[in-house]
Formats: C-alpha cells, structure tokens, sequence
C-alpha cells in the first residue's frame, strides 16, 4: 500500500513540476516575437494540467481499489473519500483543460451565392433573364 501512495504522491509532484516548467515557459516566451510558440505552449500547459487532475483523482481511487481487495477495509474508506474529496474540484479543472485542448473549429469563408444576383448597370448575367 505504501508503495501505491508513493507512487501516486510522485506522479502528483512530477505532473506539477511539469505544469510549473510550462508556465515559466510561457513568462518567457510572452517577452518575444513568436505569437504561434504561445499557443503551443497554452496547449501544452492545459495538457499537463489535465494529467495532473486526472493523476490527482485517479490515485487515490486506485489505492482504495487495491486495499479492498487487499481486505483493509479502513484505508479503503479512508481513500475512497479523499478520492471523493480530490475530485470535486479536479473535474471541472480536467473539464476545463480538455476544452482547451480541442481545436477551434475551422473558419468558413463565404464562398458564392447559390443563386443568381443581378448586379447594376443592365448587363444581367443570369439565366433567362
């Protein structure tokens, strides 16, 4: 049991440290030029904050999991509540992060009419008429 908690304490510093890294990233890259290496940057940001939400509720799920079966009733309760109590507020962050992550939808240009505008002047382009 011990070993999944630390596990799960390591993956949780290790996905901050990472999350942490980008941010200083992005403070220096908002001194420079490169508008395209700041959206990278932000996706790879919401990428590393939705690994750690996910890490942050999974973990004590997984060891709650591992300790029912392994009859220790009491730990499991203990992290099925803190499991519980992680993801109140890590779903909306893991909600919001993968929003970020989906790609804006493309932007349509209007191509031409589908049907016939007359333009001033008298000279009508369109069929029969």
């Amino acid at each position: 049991m011990g070993f999944l908690v630390l596990v799960w304490v390591c993956g949780l510093i290790a996905a901050t440290v990472w999350w942490a890294g980008i941010g200083l990233e992005q403070w220096s890259v908002s001194y420079g030029d490169q508008p395209g290496e700041f959206a990278d940057l932000k996706r790879r940001a919401s990428l590393a904050l939705l690994v750690a939400a996910l890490v942050a509720a999974v973990g004590p799920a997984v060891v709650a999991l591992v300790a029912y079966r392994l009859r220790l009733v009491r730990t499991a309760v203990v992290f099925l509540v803190l499991a519980v109590v992680i993801a109140v507020p890590a779903g909306p962050v893991a909600v919001l992060a993968g929003r970020d992550l989906a790609p804006a939808p493309a932007a349509t240009t209007p191509g031409p009419p589908g049907h016939c505008v007359e333009h001033s002047g008298g000279d009508t382009r369109c069929l029969g008429g």
